[in-house]
């Protein structure tokens, strides 16, 4: 049944008790209430008559007999039709019948459909001015005609509103049953969205109880066992340790990387809270995602580029491989020290080329699990400085350093290592090797991550360059492999950092981004 519908027979339910409490005190307490003196017979005929239709006229059964529409609009006729002889017996409008005859017309104007309340409202007219004309030709009483002016003009107006207020509500009502049938839409759609989605999706309360887990989100967390219901009223920590710090602390866009669950299943964790002044204020939304899983897809691609890689690096070996045979031949030949000392060096400058460009195609194939731990920076970065300048004692005052002392980096020693001795050498390469050329500072972000910067007062990068800088086998020097900033961004998405070249100010500025403890 349609809202609208429903609550006009609801309305109809209030009116006719209304008017069975009318009736009964008409039938009653007439006579204590004035009423009916001037002709008792007819009035208890007319009360008597009254309740008989008001009982018979009030049950279902009529209403399925004569249908609904009828029904009302045949009460509202004996109602105008009723209190007029009621008000025909008991002295005129000064007995108070019009003041109810507008209560029934307000009534029935909130139930009947189209123009039935107007024509109520013209019987109850025609009615008042009636019963005043025939007192005024009998010479009963005076007619204050003003006033019976202003109740006909009353009827009409009551009955008007009555019928607009009746049009809005029920307007309203179809608007709002049309949002709850659309809602309801959206709702099972968003259901089965999220329970057939790959991540995993909880919403929790503030004090951490879950309210909703989809069934991906029970697979991760280890409890394949237990419907999506059984996790609900279960506080998220009790499960897992590791989702207290998500719940107790703002999180990035990114999200956290956690192991939960028996398994210690390694996931993506990212935390939204609920939108202020909404119903889910207070509340959070935790997505999980199989970052295993990510990980073995991308293992996979790697695997699937491996073929195209390696025909690349057969490009790239054959140039340094032809200049070693060539420098050998000539070698066998020639008999000046010399010339024999430069051969060599051409020779041991390409031999190692080619062995640095194995070593990088290597470490890209077999890169050894990320443990990551809270390094102290500023000391690593001294430390990464001091062995580049015993190497090379040219470096030395090369490096300024603005690092806080306090500041730490979760991240693999090893890996750090490497992707500070590859940006450490490109920035030293194209620097302009003047003191403190080359700047290396850190900073606080907001979601306890650090920044390091590593910028050079180098020409810089244009803009095709940024675009293939991180690309494998893309160099813009001569004897460089094409592989180092490549590797070193492996590296960084291996411990949950992120490595990237920013655009702003002179020079390169390389930025590493990484949790401060893991």
């Amino acid at each position: 049944m349609p809202e609208a519908d429903r609550g006009r027979r609801l309305s109809l339910r209030y009116l006719n008790l209304f008017r069975l409490i009318l009736a009964g005190l008409f039938l009653v307490a007439g006579r204590e209430l004035g009423l009916g003196a001037e002709s008792p017979r007819i009035y208890y005929l007319t009360a008597s008559g009254y309740l008989l239709a008001v009982l018979a006229l009030g049950f279902p059964d009529a209403q399925r007999r004569l249908g609904f529409d009828r029904t009302v609009a045949l009460q509202v006729v004996i109602d105008m039709l009723a209190l007029a002889l009621i008000m025909w017996v008991s002295g005129g409008y000064r007995s108070g019948m019009p003041a109810l005859m507008m209560v029934m017309l307000a009534g029935a104007g909130l139930i009947v459909q189209g123009r039935m309340v107007l024509f109520a409202a013209a019987i109850a007219t025609i009615a008042v001015l009636i019963e005043n004309t025939w007192r005024y030709v009998g010479g009963l009483q005076p007619v204050d005609s003003l006033q019976v002016g202003i109740f006909c003009a009353g009827f009409f107006a009551i009955a008007l509103v009555a019928r607009l207020l009746a049009l809005r509500a029920s307007t309203n009502a179809t608007l709002a049953a049309e949002r709850g049938l659309a809602l309801a839409k959206q709702q099972a759609v968003s259901e089965h969205i999220i329970r057939d989605m790959q991540d995993g999706v909880i919403v929790v309360d503030a004090r951490g109880r879950i309210l909703h887990a989809n069934p991906q989100a029970a697979n991760m967390l280890g409890m394949a066992h237990m419907r999506c219901e059984g996790l609900e009223g279960l506080a998220l920590p009790d499960l897992d340790a590791a989702f207290a710090p998500m719940l107790q602390a703002p999180v990035s866009e990114e999200g956290r990387l956690i192991r939960v669950g028996p398994a210690g299943r390694l996931l993506r964790c990212r935390a939204v809270p609920g939108d202020a002044g909404s119903a889910a204020q207070g509340d959070t939304l935790l997505y999980l995602t199989d970052f295993e899983d990510i990980q073995r897809r991308l293992q996979q691609i790697k695997l699937a580029a491996l073929g195209r890689l390696t025909a690349s690096m057969a490009h790239e070996i054959r140039n340094p491989l032809s200049a070693v045979t060539q420098a050998a031949e000539l070698l066998r030949d020639e008999k000046r020290a010399e010339m024999q000392a430069r051969l060599a060096r051409i020779i041991n400058d390409n031999a190692q080329r080619i062995e640095r460009m194995i070593r990088d195609v290597l470490a890209l194939g077999r890169r050894e699990q990320a443990m990551p731990e809270a390094l102290p920076l500023a000391d690593f970065v001294r430390e990464v400085i001091e062995a580049r300048v015993f190497r090379d004692a040219n470096e030395e005052g090369l490096y300024a350093v603005d690092i806080d002392p306090a500041l730490t980096l979760a991240i693999d020693r090893a890996h750090l290592h490497q992707i500070l001795d590859n940006l450490l050498a490109n920035a030293a390469r194209y620097c302009s090797r003047t003191p403190g050329a080359v700047q290396l500072h850190a900073e606080a972000e907001p979601g306890e991550r650090v920044a390091l910067h590593v910028r050079d007062d180098g020409p810089g990068f244009d803009e095709d360059t940024r675009t293939h800088l991180f690309e494998p086998f893309f160099t813009t020097h001569p004897k460089g492999t094409g592989l180092g900033l490549y590797i070193a961004r492996e590296l960084a998405e291996a411990n949950d950092a992120e490595l990237e070249l920013s655009t702003a100010g002179p020079g390169a500025d390389f930025t590493l981004r990484a949790h401060q403890t893991p």
